[in-house]
């Protein structure tokens, strides 16, 4: 069956941007992005993938899901199709109607029965890039958990959960510390004893 896998930046208290969105706060240079471009291309958009002559060979994801306002940051400078190599889901009620490209899906039903949905059909991970309110909502559907945890406290913003959610052990897998800073660290959700 496919994994749902959240990965995402966080800050060191929690927050995955802050309030009004921006997460430019991050440091988007060091050695953690070699990792990143190495493990994790997949996750990159086109523009990126482009300016740094790399390929996304969906070796781990071959789906991203996203809530509108994680979707809208993008959208907002003109990114309307950020991830063309993967199957785009993005969860929406209050902008259903909007013009999306046609390889972007809005979705406004119930997540978790998305999720349950791309599960019984074929292909790799589905990754669950935000936000915190959609993270809530599928928080019982996560099978791993990827935290690239940066180097800085942002005080206030979206949080890695944001809403309600029943408390869930979690087995630490792996752990890698990067001179930037960066500790890049994977959970697993489904065998936590």
């Amino acid at each position: 069956m496919r994994e749902l896998v959240y990965y995402v930046a966080v800050s060191l208290d929690g927050r995955i941007a802050a309030p009004d969105g921006d997460f430019s706060a991050f440091p988007t240079s060091g050695d953690h992005m070699d990792w990143i471009f190495r493990e994790y291309a997949d996750t990159l958009p086109a523009p990126a993938l482009t300016a740094l002559g790399l390929t996304a060979d969906n070796s781990r994801f071959t789906t991203v899901l996203m809530g509108w306002e994680t979707y809208d940051v993008g959208r907002r400078v003109g990114l309307i199709d950020p991830y063309p190599h993967l199957e785009q889901v993005v969860f929406t009620r209050r902008h259903a109607n909007e013009r999306v490209p046609a390889n972007v899906r809005l979705v406004s039903s119930d997540p978790v029965a998305e999720v349950e949905r791309l599960r019984r059909r074929d292909g790799g991970s589905i990754w669950l890039c935000g936000g915190g309110t959609l993270a809530s909502a599928l928080a019982e559907q996560i099978d791993r958990l990827v935290l690239k945890v940066n180097p800085v406290v942002l005080g206030a913003g979206i949080s890695l959960f944001e809403g309600d959610c029943r408390p869930r052990p979690a087995r630490l897998v792996a752990s890698t510390t990067f001179g930037s800073g960066v500790v890049a660290n994977e959970y697993d959700l489904r065998h936590s004893a």
